[in-house]
């Protein structure tokens, strides 16, 4: 992964964005495709890493864990590792994470409604 050169004019002007716009602060936080996807599945209970890629079988092994790395580092999830042999980690929603469930939650709504056809 190349790094990222903190001083540059697009740099810059992202983190004004972030600032300014609480969307565009939203969307840096949970916007991928899998990211909201991993928070829903989070939102009915505590996860093994197991149990989420087995919720989500199209996610690579690779993206699900610099997802899980990612959501950690923001707050929205916690890892928690417990020292047994073998290893037994979990993840959960942060309270960070939990107040973003009634916008998990109105994706999901919305998306159902919008396959029905409701929208059209």
């Amino acid at each position: 992964m190349t790094a990222v050169k903190k001083t540059s004019t697009i740099q810059e002007n992202k983190q004004i964005a972030l600032e300014m716009c609480p969307v565009t602060y939203v969307m840096e936080k949970i916007g991928s495709y899998w990211k909201p996807i991993i928070l829903y599945h989070l939102s009915t209970s505590d996860k093994r890493y197991s149990e989420i890629k087995r919720a989500i079988p199209a996610i690579t092994e690779k993206v699900l864990i610099q997802h899980l790395k990612q959501l950690e580092t923001d707050g929205l999830i916690i890892r928690e590792a417990k020292p047994v042999v073998p290893p037994h980690v979990t993840y959960s929603l942060s309270t960070s994470g939990k107040g973003l469930f009634p916008v998990i939650d109105a994706m999901a709504k919305w998306a159902i409604e919008a396959q029905k056809g409701i929208f059209v």
